[in-house]
């Protein structure tokens, strides 16, 4: 089968050359597509890439695909935990040569109104457009790390840093265009009747993930008001994670802090052989004046404990987080301060990094019981890391997203991005650098995992793009009681099934999600092991150890 769905690839890709860019294995075009920052997807080697200009090229790609009987994997930012924006067949249909971005002004007062993005802009090109206007109190509500793509970010709901203040980065969609599996390219809007075909299509965009009804390639979204000056800050906490650390944190996940007040924290444990190094990391962002947030921030954690230790531990890391979190332009944060805060992150996604990673994620809501026992689970695990891996290279990061406030007012079935009632989006991640560890890694992460998850609303919440590429009940787990009413809008507009993603929406009867994994779902999760067993797959040459130019990225998105 492989070796005839080649043989249609070599005939397509002849036919697309000429009038879209399209690379053929072994290319440096092609090797740069298909880079990968997670060595588990090293060897990830779609039959050609493809790189469309525009939607018309898309529309032609999608048809002339389908008729080779070809799938297709779409790229964007390329971050996907999962790998889902590889493949190791078929077509990759990689969006960056599609990057316009315009900014709508108001034709009276020149404010920004809106922004309008090409499926393949990142949201560091939309944060430049703002910066280089100087719109100092105007915000897109993008993601943190600005090499994220924008339509994957708001495809799965979208987790931004004033999310709390203006609502979910779906929230903000006014239009999208897409190309569906009958190479239609179709308008939906907020203003569409929601009971119509393209009103329900709307709202399975706002958060059903995935890619399942299309390929994205336009979005309009709505510039929202934040204050001329806001308030950011980036703090470190090394040292032994001791009890007096976990019950502060404990305080600062209980506290009912304002939907003006963002504050992300990451646990971290790396490991080099006998050399472990933990940390607490405080990332925030305030819509706020700086008094305002001295006073939450004593109010959250300065109080007086009731042992000298707690009591100068509280009263130091109050200290240090108000005296790191300063007021600034709103351009200059999105110029700077988010490079800086998630530098490691975007060093991460880079093809460059080489280290083997995977990931899980849960949604918690602020329950005193709730989020005592899973900072006590946190815990415990770090310090199980620490002893299990002592000899070896390898670092284990559990991430705390701030959510809630202006994401919980829209009701469950207001978009398709169900876990309003979440005010932690919490996702860990282990890497390492050894690929012999990788069995250990994941019965480690099994065994973590297995100890969260009834922390998780419903014990089952989980964010799709926070993908977990061995869970089995992700339909459930992403889309909760949406899902339903996702088949239906998958059976209107891909009846065929076509956009067939891994962990994507199904047809209604087209099999349980639930029961034991498909041969291709089955691929995806034993994809290292396959490509480890497979290095010269089909006479395919390996992908090159990256390329120099790699971080010229971030130059491109105007940092």
């Amino acid at each position: 089968m492989a070796h005839d769905e080649i043989k249609t690839a070599d005939k397509i890709v002849q036919t697309f050359i000429s009038p879209i860019p399209s690379f053929m294995p072994g290319g440096q075009e092609y090797e740069k597509a298909v880079a990968t920052s997670n060595l588990l997807y090293r060897f990830s080697r779609p039959y050609f890439v493809v790189q469309p200009e525009n939607p018309e090229h898309v529309q032609r790609i999608v048809e002339t695909a389908q008729a080779g009987n070809l799938r297709i994997a779409v790229k964007n930012g390329g971050h996907s935990f999962a790998g889902f924006s590889s493949t190791d067949h078929g077509i990759l249909l990689d969006l960056s040569r599609m990057q316009d971005v315009h900014l709508h002004l108001h034709p009276e007062t020149g404010e920004p109104e809106a922004i309008t993005l090409a499926g393949g802009a990142q949201w560091g090109h939309a944060y430049k457009t703002l910066v280089a206007g100087r719109h100092d109190g105007y915000m897109v509500n993008g993601g943190r790390c600005p090499t994220v793509g924008v339509s994957g970010f708001v495809l799965g709901g979208g987790l931004g840093p004033f999310t709390r203040t203006l609502g979910m980065g779906c929230d903000a969609l006014i239009e999208a265009n897409i190309v569906t599996a009958d190479g239609k390219l179709v308008t939906v809007k907020g203003e569409d009747d929601p009971t119509s075909d393209e009103g329900k299509l709307f709202w399975a965009l706002r958060g059903g993930g995935c890619g399942s009804f299309g390929v994205v390639v336009q979005l309009k979204m709505k510039v929202q008001r934040v204050q001329d000056h806001v308030l950011t800050g980036r703090f470190a906490y090394y040292g032994e994670l001791n009890q007096e650390t976990v019950n502060t944190m404990k305080k600062i996940y209980r506290f009912n802090w304002p939907r003006e007040a963002t504050i992300d924290t990451h646990w971290q444990c790396d490991i080099k052989p006998n050399n472990p190094v933990s940390s607490v990391r405080f990332v925030v962002y305030f819509d706020g004046a700086k008094p305002d947030f001295d006073r939450l921030v004593d109010k959250a954690i300065g109080k007086p404990g009731r042992r000298p230790k707690q009591r100068h531990q509280n009263n130091k890391l109050a200290h240090l987080i108000k005296e790191r979190t300063l007021a600034e332009p709103s351009t200059l944060l999105l110029h700077e301060s988010l490079v800086l805060q998630w530098w490691e992150e975007t060093l991460r996604a880079l093809p460059t990094n080489k280290s083997y990673s995977v990931y899980t994620s849960f949604v918690l809501e602020r329950c005193p019981e709730v989020t005592n026992y899973a900072t006590d689970i946190v815990k415990a695990h770090i310090d199980a890391f620490q002893r299990e891996f002592i000899q070896d290279t390898a670092s284990l990061e559990v991430t705390f997203v701030h959510g809630g406030g202006a994401a919980s007012d829209i009701s469950v079935e207001g978009t398709a991005f169900p876990w309003r009632a979440g005010t932690y989006f919490v996702y860990i991640m282990v890497r390492w650098d050894d690929k012999w560890l990788a069995g250990r890694v994941r019965q480690f992460l099994h065994a973590f995992k297995a100890k969260l998850r009834p922390c998780s609303i419903n014990e089952h919440a989980a964010y799709v793009n926070f993908t977990d590429v061995a869970m089995t009940d992700y339909a459930t787990a992403y889309y909760g009681p949406n899902y339903p009413k996702l088949q239906e809008v998958k059976k209107r507009w891909d009846p065929a099934d076509y956009f067939h993603v891994p962990q994507g929406v199904r047809l209604p009867g087209g099999g349980d999600v639930d029961k034991p994994k498909s041969d291709e779902q089955q691929h995806w999760t034993n994809l290292a092991h396959h490509q480890w067993n497979n290095p010269g797959r089909a006479g395919l040459p390996p992908p090159k150890d990256g390329f120099p130019d790699a971080i010229r990225s971030l130059a491109d998105l105007g940092f």
